[in-house]
Formats: C-alpha cells, structure tokens, sequence
C-alpha cells in the first residue's frame, strides 16, 4: 500500500502543471475524435514535458496520416540530418489540388488580369522557433496542428476554405532538440521556480543556435545554412501573404507583438505593408484582452533587417510578424509577474496562432491585393529609377563570384553575364563581369541587396544597418545609369558545370594559383594526404609544356623532388578535378622571371592544426564563425577546447591558436605564459575583436587600442536631458556597418586579393591603433571609410585612420590582431581568405614591431 501511495506521489508531482486540452483550447471547440491528440502520441500532456523535435515530427506525421487536410513533407535535412518538415493545410477537397491553387496564387504576381480575381485563398506560413531555447513556439506547434486537423465546425470550415497554411513546427531543430534534453534532463519532481537553477541557466554554448552555433533568425538573406536554403526554396515555391515568426523573450517581459517601432522599418518596405501589420496586430490583441493577458507593441523591435524572419517577407510582398513571448526556460520559472508556466507560454502562442487564422481570413483580399500590386507594379516602379542596375565584377576567383550568384539566384535575382566589357561609374569592369538589372519581380530585394544608404530617420538598430552583399564578397560593383554599350547575354546565370582537366603526368614541378575561394581547401586535403608544397613570395614566371606560366605571390608550387609519397601525381589530378582549380605542370626549375624553384623564398606550407578557443567568456557566435568557416571552406577540423580546459593542454601539438571576440581573463597566469613561450617557439596567435584586445593586453600585440568607452568619450553630453539617453547610446554604437580599409597587398596575409581596398563588416566601437613600427599594419581604415550603414560621423571620424589588421613577429612565431569579426555570419567571404592566410602563410613573414 505504501509503494501505491509513493507511485500516486510521484505521478501527481510529475503532472502538477500538466494542463489538458480544455486549458488551451475553449469549451465551444470540438474535435473529431478519430484525430489523436497530442497526448496520444507523446504520452504527455503539452507542456509537461519539452516535446523532443523527434516526436514533434512523429506527431505531425500521425495528424497526416489521420487527417485529409494535410500533407506532410520533409523539405530539407539539418547539419546533423534532422528532418525540416512542412505541413500543407486546407480543405479536403482543396488540398486534393493544392498545386493547382499555388500556381494560381503565383499567377497573379505575374499578370495584372489575373490579380483581378477575388476567389483565391491566402497563404499563411506559421514559423515555430527558430532558436531552439525558445521553445514554445514548437510545442505549441502541437496544438495548432492538432486543431487544424481535428477541429469541426463552421470556423474551420470557413479557415480551411480561405487560406492554405503552411506550418514549419520547428525551424531550428538542431537547437531545439539539444535544448529539450537540457530542460528535461534537468527537471526534478518537484518543480523549481528559482531563476538560479541549473534548468533555466544553459551552460556553454547554449541552445539558442544551430549545429554550428549561428543564429538562423539573422540567415534568412544570408542562406549559409541548410536550414535557412530549405525554407527560403519552399517560401518562393508558395510567396506567402503572411508569415509568423514565434520567439521568446526575458521571463521578466510579457508579451511582444508586430508592429515594432514606427520609425525602424525599413524605407524600401511599402507603407501599406506597416498598415496590414497594424490591422493584423488589432486581432492579437483582441484575442490576448479576452484572456487578460499583458503585452505590449510598437517598442523595442525594429523592421529593419531583411535578413531576419519576420523581415525577409516584407521586401517580398508579404507581411511578416514577429512574436515574443516571456521565456519560461524550463518548466516552471518566478518573475515580477508571478510564477511563469511552460503552459502558460504555449497557451498565448497558440492564442496568437489563432489570432493570425482569425486576421487572415477577414483581411484576405487586401492581403492578395497588395501582394499582387507589390509585385505587377516592380517592373514600372524600376524603370523610374534614374539608373537601370547594377554591374558587378567577376574575375579570377570563379568560386566566389558563383557563390554571390547562386545567393541571388536563391532570392529569384536574375543576373546576366556581360558579352563585353563596360565602364560604369569611373570603374572599368571585364567581360567576366554580370548585370543585375532593376527591372524584375524581385526589385525592391535588388535595391535592398546593393543599398549603401548611410542616413535614416532613426539612428537606433536592434540588429545590423548595413548588410550590401557585394561588400561582403569583395566585389567591385557600381550602378548603371543607362543601358547605353551594355551587351548582355540573353540568358541569365546559372551555376556552371564544374571544369574538368587533362590528366597531369609526372613533371618537374606543378602549381596552382591562390585566386579560387577553394584553394586554401585544395592545399589542406593535399597536405593532409601527405603531398609537399611551397608558396611563392613573390610573382615568378615558370616554363611549361607549351607556354611560359605567370604565378603570382601565393602560388602553390609542387616539386617532384621533394615528395614522398607515390602517389602524389594521382592526388593532384583528384584535387584539381574535385575543386575545379587547375593545377599547371612546370617542367624546369630555371623561370623565365623571379626567384627559381628551389629559392629559399618559396616557402613551406604545412597542414595546420588549429586550436580555436571558446567556453564561458567568449562569443559562441563568434567562435562557431570560425569553426565553420574552417570546416567547410579550408577542410580543417579545429581543436574546440574551454578556456577552463587550456591548462590541460600540450601547446605544442598545435600549429596555430585562434582566439575569437571575447574576454580571456579567465586564463591562469600560467596558461598566459604558456602561450607566450609557444609563440616565441614558432606558434601563429590569431585574435579579432575581443581576442585581439587580449593579445595587446599581454604585450603578445605590440599595439595599443582605443576602449568602446574611450570612443564614447568624444561624444559632447552638455545639455542632454535624461529623455536623450537613448538617442545618445544610439549615437555612440556602431549597428553593424561596412567600413573600407586599404590592404597592403605585398603582405602575405593579403594574397589572393585583387583591389587594394578590403570592405570590413564592423559592430563594435573598439579600435586598434596603428603601429608606428613599418612592415606591421596589413590593413588601415581609409580616410572616408563609411560604406554602408549608420555610424554616427564621430564614430567615423575616429575609425578613419586607424588599424584594420596587424601583424608581426614574436620570437619565431606570428601575432595577427584584427579589428573586426573576419568571418562574420559566415558570409563575409572578403575577409575570411585573411583567416585562411593567416593559417597557411602565418609563419612566411618576418616583421618587428619593438
């Protein structure tokens, strides 16, 4: 009897905040029961425990099965190959030609007649929470399916007649799923609410990111995940009319619902756009009143960033709404309100879901209205422009230009390779260059892509004010103001076949070029599979089979005469064909110009093993930047180890340290010697941003830095009010911003680039100074280096001048510092090749800085 009264105990501990379904849903709904409900499947009520993304998916798969209003499809796979699933919903005998109805919708894009017709459903895309420690939003994901298909009567039938409804339950399921096992696996009996336990505090790095830890909510422009080219393939598949964007917020707020700020949209977006927003918000709040719920709008949030899910559908033709719900973390949490459920922040989601059912219905028409008048009037609104497009630079690096392509092409930009070469703007471009022109569908997204807008009406950013992507991949770009000698190919591009090779027999010596996005790639599987090499240091001309070779400073050379394994011809004839980078037989060690093959100048490369820094302390966006910048461009596989491990490290197993943005305070005495004495050994110390302040701090970096509240110093406060503390912090930060620096091209950590200026992406207000010693400053902001984004001009005039990069030697090894996150977002291929440079070349260069 005792162990029935334990198990009875135990039970009732586990399901004191267990709420049915008469929690969520109210008494008048009926649900057909041949549907099963959630709790079927989990063996759970919603909210009682976090719902694992393997059983999110199983459910949605079951409603599929049980229900004729839905289709399931899996439309993607994760880094870690978690099904990303999407749900179709609508009428039965809609659903049967659900095909038939998208082509519809995309047809009144396409052609004013057919905008006319009034009898076409609206389409609405419900997003469930990108960052997996906001996860809510998917367990609610639950309930909102169940109702859709299980509920009966006269509002689902009207529901499911007017819309199609696209349902993504979790948009990070990476996350989602590693936060779900720390909520669960941290979860007692009894339940604590103290915002101190260890079920509300993730430890390092938390569940927020994906498998790489990047934040898929700033991706949707950028597409670097599959996650991210998934979603982004199917929206343009449907070009929905609404799109919801679940999240969470401190547990100490309410609730948060679009629109944001009035003044922090941005000025491409339609004013139209804001007023859906504002009538679809009416709704929302109806709903939350009835049900006494606190939120609050038009605060905090901004419409801003097109890279962003709740933005990316404003620029096309949609409307995007963005929900923050107070964060419960775990089960249960205490906060100035009371006690705060995971129920209870499942309950306002679904709330919010059915809002925005209720708002699509009754706005439908002006919804397909203005989509259609978004898109059928882009191609006038274009040719009012008093230029026609953009001209962009191809050339060498074949890789990176496809890249920046096929980015466009995944938007639905059509650019055109140019026939002949062109001069716009003072700027010549070749005949490798492509046009993008004004006059097409995605013309606001164009404008959006290539805006190197500096002003704005509010100076304040919750996220980046500058993103131009020509900027990020180095690109030389310039408008076109008429369309007078532009001869460009009728078709526009597409990803070409990757190149193939003659076979290369056995030669003398071979060589490659360092121009390619992939040849840092190239060079590390052939070091890995134990083929020697060497870099140039400078240019020199080689004879081969049938012609005299130009190699410029970064070539790759392979002699015959110093290798050892067998099969090195063989490998080289893999790599060129994998990487689509030719490799050049050299048939003497005698060139026609420069230094011979067997110079002292042409340098050793080795296979790098890298030591990346993280843990507490520092940026786990930051630090995942480098890591998958290293493991998908550069082929190397770092060491990932916590500052709180460092001291049990053997240093010399590695070749280079990289210390992302952070602050490395918490390394011992000991582990700062340590890094001293592997340095002056030959080590190659890499530090941007916060690492880079680390290694000035220890005089590894012979340097000095202006402090963020060194550069805040210079902003005159006489007279401000208390009201103009924020326009001031607004004021005093850099919101993400493209900056210009002139590069040092002779430098070997510069080699591949082409232009002597280098665009850098900028969010902090720290500054490394110039050193006054010669040979050591690699990069140095211009005199006017604002490109893109708001810096307030006392910014601007402090970051002119100042250094971008600097390098020299200690002992026999390298200190690199650099300014600014190289690799930010993974996008910023311009100054990533710096971070490949600096591990294969970091060891070439010799320059003091005492």
């Amino acid at each position: 009897m005792r162990l029935i009264i334990t198990i009875f105990t135990l039970l009732l501990s586990f399901s004191c905040l267990a709420q049915p379904l008469s929690y969520y849903f109210n008494d008048d709904v009926k649900f057909d029961p041949t549907i099963p409900t959630p709790e079927q499947v989990l063996g759970y009520e919603v909210g009682q425990w976090h719902v694992r993304h393997d059983q999110l998916v199983r459910y949605m798969e079951i409603l599929a099965q049980k229900s004729d209003r839905i289709n399931f499809e899996v439309i993607g796979r994760t880094h870690e190959q978690r099904p990303l699933v999407m749900l179709t919903i609508t009428a039965a005998d809609k659903l049967a030609n659900v095909e038939q109805t998208r082509k519809a919708h995309l047809a009144r894009l396409a052609d004013p007649e057919k905008a006319k017709e009034t009898d076409q459903p609206a389409v609405v895309w419900m997003g469930y929470s990108v960052h997996g420690n906001e996860s809510s939003g998917s367990n609610s994901a639950l309930l909102v399916a169940y109702y859709l298909a299980a509920a009966q009567g006269k509002e689902i039938d009207t529901l499911l007649n007017n819309t199609v409804i696209l349902l993504d339950p979790s948009l990070n399921p990476d996350g989602l799923a590693r936060f779900a096992n720390w909520a669960n696996s941290n979860r007692g009996m009894n339940l604590s609410s103290d915002p101190q336990t260890r079920e509300h505090i993730e430890s390092w790095p938390s569940s927020r990111t994906n498998h790489y830890w990047f934040d898929l909510n700033r991706d949707w422009l950028l597409l670097q995940h599959p996650e991210s080219r998934a979603r982004i393939a199917k929206f343009h598949y449907w070009k929905p009319n609404i799109l919801t964007d679940f999240h969470e917020m401190g547990p100490n707020s309410t609730f948060f619902f679009q629109p944001g700020i009035p003044s922090r949209k941005h000025p491409i977006t339609p004013d139209e756009n804001v007023s859906l927003t504002k009538a679809i918000g009416n709704y929302h709040a109806k709903t939350l009143d009835e049900h006494n719920a606190l939120y609050f709008t038009e605060e905090s949030f901004d419409d801003f960033y097109y890279g962003k899910g709740s933005t990316y559908p404003d620029v096309n033709g949609g409307v995007g709404i963005l929900f923050e719900q107070a964060s419960s973390r775990g089960h249960l949490q205490e906060t100035i309100n009371g006690p705060l459920s995971f129920a209870f922040t499942i309950k306002n989601q679904l709330l919010t879901s059915l809002s925005t059912f209720q708002a699509a219905i009754d706005n439908r028409q002006a919804l397909l209205d203005y989509q259609a008048s978004f898109y059928n009037n882009a191609i006038e609104l274009a040719n009012d422009e008093d230029y026609k497009g953009y001209v962009v630079q191809g050339g060498a690096d074949t890789t990176r230009s496809a890249l920046f392509l096929d980015l466009l092409k995944q938007h639905q930009i059509k650019a055109y390779p140019l026939n002949k070469a062109v001069k716009a703007d003072g700027k010549n471009f070749s005949a490798k260059s492509y046009f993008v022109p004004l006059a097409q569908p995605q013309y606001r997204l164009v404008k959006a892509i290539f805006s190197e807008q500096k002003r704005f009406v509010d100076n304040t950013f919750y996220d980046v004010s500058g993103w131009t992507l020509a900027h990020a991949f180095n690109l030389e770009f310039a408008a076109i103001k008429s369309g007078w000698g532009l001869d460009v190919s009728k078709n526009a591009w597409q990803q070409p076949e990757k190149p193939q090779f003659a076979a290369l027999d056995a030669q003398y010596a071979f060589g490659f070029k360092w121009d390619d996005y992939l040849a840092p790639k190239m060079l590390n599987k052939l070091l890995q599979q134990g083929v020697q090499a060497r870099v140039a240091l400078s240019p020199l001309s080689a004879k081969s089979l049938a012609s005299t070779q130009e190699f410029a400073a970064g070539s790759i050379i392979i002699p015959a005469g110093i290798q050892k394994n067998p099969q090195w011809v063989s490998l080289l004839n893999s790599a060129q064909n994998e990487f689509g980078i030719a490799i050049t037989p050299i048939t003497s060690g005698l060139t026609a110009k420069g230094v011979d093959l067997g110079s002292r100048t042409l340098a050793v490369v080795k296979a790098p093993k890298v030591l990346l820094v993280g843990g507490q302390g520092t940026s786990q966006y930051e630090v995942g930047e480098v890591w998958y910048y290293l493991d998908r461009f550069v082929g190397v596989a770092p060491t990932i180890v916590e500052m709180e491990r460092f001291g049990d490290l053997e240093l010399s197993d590695y070749s280079h340290i990289v210390l992302a943005h952070g602050n490395y305070n918490k390394l011992s005495d000991a582990d700062k010697i340590a890094i001293k004495t592997w340095v002056r050994k030959g080590g190659v110390i890499w530090g941007h941003k916060g690492g880079a302040k680390f290694l000035v701090d220890q005089q590894l970096l012979k340097t000095s830095y202006l402090s963020r509240r060194d550069v805040a110093s210079a902003f005159k406060t006489d007279g401000l009010n208390y009201g103009d503390k924020d326009h001031l912090a607004g004021r005093q930060r850099i919101a993400g911003a493209i900056f210009n620096t002139k590069a040092d091209l002779t430098h070997p950590l510069t080699f591949s680039l082409k232009r002597d200026t280098l665009p850098v992406f900028k969010n902090s207000t720290w500054l490394l100074e110039m050193s006054a010693a010669p040979f050591v400053n690699v990069l140095q902001y211009t005199q006017k280096p604002l490109l893109a984004g708001f810096t307030d001009d006392v910014n601007v005039e402090q970051v002119a001048g100042a250094a971008g990069l600097v390098a020299h030697s200690y002992g026999r090894g390298s200190v690199i510092g650099m300014t600014d996150d190289p690799v930010f977002r993974g996008y910023w291929y311009g100054t990533s090749r710096l971070l490949s440079n600096a591990l294969f070349f970091g060891h070439t260069f010799r320059a003091n800085a005492d």
